[in-house]
Parts: structure tokens; sequence; C-alpha cells
């Protein structure tokens, strides 16, 4: 690989070819999936408007023909947007370390980072030698990280994104250990072989997005997300309903905000500064999302660190762009320049 050409190569007539790569999507797939696909249309045209040649290369399970494939495109970098691979988040790893194999550079987090964040285990135990607060985990098959509590618990995908089989039947009220561990043991295979199960904060939810600038990241307007007209004792979660089901409650009462009283602050400048430490602990590039929740006491905790957040119009990234006043063909920008 020849590596980058310049800006001044492109004023030149010269044309950078750019693969945008992404996770097959196969017929029949669910929303979740799909939305892949309306990021890789709207970073395509972006991509176009400043100039580049992009194409859209999909990864399966079949390696050995996407290296061939990459080979001979030969392309100048690679906008990187894979998810998962054959439906599996387990895999997201596996699109930037084949890239770094072909030695084409590409955006976003490096494999490592990839690989240390969608594992949310590694990412937990990583965030608490930090000294950074994440709720206390107990995971299925090995130790906890810390002494079992009785309380309410909430069972996730160790490698699916957090919405995946996310509902209120994932939360439960548990007296004993082996109550969990049973209970995790039933979900294990709806949850994508691995589950883990975590505290569940009973608070506020945030998503604060973070975006590469010259001086370092900038964290972007932070958003709340409320649960407005949920009945008492619905619990309050963000789940697949909340992203995906248009016809859902959930759907329609999950609503994203940016407006907060002077009071909160404090709180906010807290959670910017958590999430700037996030970026530097996992070495991210580019673009990220830290998601938080904040219990009744006012302190956060950090649920997930995301190397590579939806970019659609109806996403929160995006969303949080504009209240920046960042176009998006500048928030692509950006996300190249810190290649």
């Amino acid at each position: 690989m020849s590596g980058i050409r310049t800006d001044r190569s492109r004023s030149m007539g010269l044309s950078m070819k750019v693969i945008v790569l992404h996770g097959e999507v196969p017929e029949g797939a669910g929303k979740d999936e799909k939305d892949v696909l309306v990021q890789v249309d709207i970073v395509s045209r972006a991509l176009a408007e400043q100039g580049y040649e992009p194409m859209a290369v999909p990864v399966s399970l079949d390696f050995s023909s996407l290296i061939h494939h990459l080979s001979l495109l030969q392309p100048d970098f690679v906008f990187n947007l894979v998810e998962s691979i054959s439906g599996q988040g387990r895999l997201i790893h596996m699109a930037p370390s084949l890239l770094d194999y072909l030695k084409i550079p590409y955006t976003g987090a490096k494999a490592e980072a990839v690989f240390l964040t969608s594992n949310k285990l590694l990412a937990k135990q990583m965030l608490k030698q930090n000294g950074l607060a994440t709720p206390v985990w107990i995971s299925s098959g090995g130790p906890p990280a810390g002494n079992f509590l009785p309380g309410l618990y909430v069972i996730k995908s160790v490698w699916e994104h957090a919405s995946v089989g996310l509902d209120e039947n994932s939360i439960l009220q548990v007296q004993k250990e082996s109550d969990l561990d049973e209970r995790m043991a039933s979900r294990r295979e709806a949850l994508g072989g691995s589950c883990f199960a975590e505290t569940f904060i009973d608070g506020r939810e945030f998503n604060l997005s973070l975006l590469a600038g010259s001086e370092g990241p900038e964290v972007l307007s932070p958003a709340e997300i409320r649960f407005d007209d949920f009945p008492p004792g619905k619990i309050r979660i963000v789940g697949y309903r909340a992203k995906w089901q248009e016809d859902s409650f959930e759907y329609h009462h999950t609503r994203r905000s940016f407006e907060f009283p002077e009071n909160d602050l404090p709180l906010l400048q807290r959670l910017t500064e958590l999430a700037v430490k996030c970026w530097q602990l996992f070495s991210l590039k580019g673009y990220a999302r830290v998601d938080f929740r904040v219990d009744p006491s006012g302190q956060p905790w950090i649920l997930e660190v995301n190397t590579n957040p939806c970019l659609s119009p109806d996403g929160g990234f995006y969303a949080a762009a504009e209240r920046a006043s960042l176009t998006f063909n500048q928030v692509i920008k950006r996300i190249i320049d810190d290649l």
C-alpha cells in the first residue's frame, strides 16, 4: 500500500478510492441489521461530495475472498462501518484486524480498541482497574468482579450491542447468586452465547458522543434519554423495542433530549470529563459514544463504550453533531482526518 495521498494530490485531480466497509446484510434481516445500509448510503454520499470515489464492500465470513478483493481494489483507505459479521458482534474486530494485516488505513478505532470495548466484560475490567465507575457485574461461568449483593440485576450480552435481547424480562430481583446463575444460563443462547449480569442502576440515562478534533476529542452536546409517561413499575431501559419497534410504547415514549436545567451543568461537566477519560483509556480514534446511567445520588456509572456508533440521520450521534452546528460532511472529514 502506498498510503493516503495528500490534499494536494486531490487538488491535482487525483481521485482517492475509498472502500466503505460494512457487515453483509442477509435477506430478511431485521431493521437493526438493515440500518447499516442507511449508514453506507449517507457516508458514501458525503465522501463523493468531498471528492472521494466511494465503493461499498460487504464483509462476510469468507475472509479469503475479502482479502483478495481488497488487494485488487487497492483503496487509499477504508471507512469502517462494520458493526457485526454474519450477525455476530463478537467478530466486529476482525474487520480492522484484516485491514491491519493488509496495511490499509481505516477510520475509527484500531483493532485492539474495538476488541476491548466490544467485549463488555473486558471493557468493564479496564474501567474498574482505572478508577472509572461501572456497575458491579457477575459473569456467566466466571468469578464476579465484586461481592454479590441482593437486588435488581440486568442480564446483557457480552458481545452484542446493548439492545439485543434487552427488555423488561432482562431485569430481575435476585436474592441468591445461584438464582442469577440459573437465569443467565437460560438466556445465554438468546444473547449470542455469552452473557453477564450487572447491578441495575435505576436512574437517568445519558449518551455522550465524541468526535476527533485538531486538539483532541470534542465531546458533543450531551443527550439524555427520557422515559416519558412510563407508568409506575415499568422498567426504564433502552431496549430493542425502544430502538427499533415503531409500533411499541417504548419507541414512542423513549425520547432523546438536549435540554437541561442550569443545576444539571456540574453533572454534564462530570460526564464530559469521564467520556474523555474513556477515549484516552481505550486509545479511541475518529468518533465514539459513551453511555451512562446516573443514580439518584448523582453518581455516574459507565455502561458501555461504543467505538463505531450509528451514523444514521435518525441516530444519536447525528443529532449531537447537528446540535453542535456541525454538518455531516464536517463530521466525516474530521473522522477521516484522524486516520
